[in-house]
């Protein structure tokens, strides 16, 4: 039985500094003050389980390159270099931690990247 992935998902974003939950174009998704840094996707204009969320210059093409069995690029914000991670497939789960502190360091203010690397 594959392990609640929104529940996961959730507690993974929740525990970075600062961060609220709230629903966005129907889903739940994550922001660092005002700005965004992964969004659910549950089925949105597809068939996959997943998330999008922010990603460092490069990833995106890196990552779908690689594994485009487990990396896409989202509509409406891959243009801006978002990820598309799929959830609905095996999943590393230290990786997709991974990936959510990517999102959040590239949309986080300063003070609260720095407050992260202090842990």
């Amino acid at each position: 039985m594959m392990p609640d992935p929104l529940g996961r998902l959730r507690s993974i974003c929740l525990a970075l500094p600062e961060t609220t939950e709230r629903l966005s174009h129907g889903e739940p998704t994550w922001f660092v003050g005002n700005r965004t840094f992964v969004t659910y996707a549950n089925h949105h204009h597809d068939d996959v389980l997943g998330f999008w969320c922010a990603a460092p210059e490069g990833a995106q093409d890196a990552l779908s390159a690689t594994a485009p069995d487990r990396y896409f690029r989202p509509p409406y914000v891959g243009h801006r270099g978002w990820l598309g991670v799929r959830l609905d497939v095996p999943v590393d789960w230290d990786e997709i931690a991974d990936l959510v502190e990517d999102a959040y360091r590239v949309v986080a203010p300063k003070r609260l990247v720095a407050q992260l690397d202090a842990r």
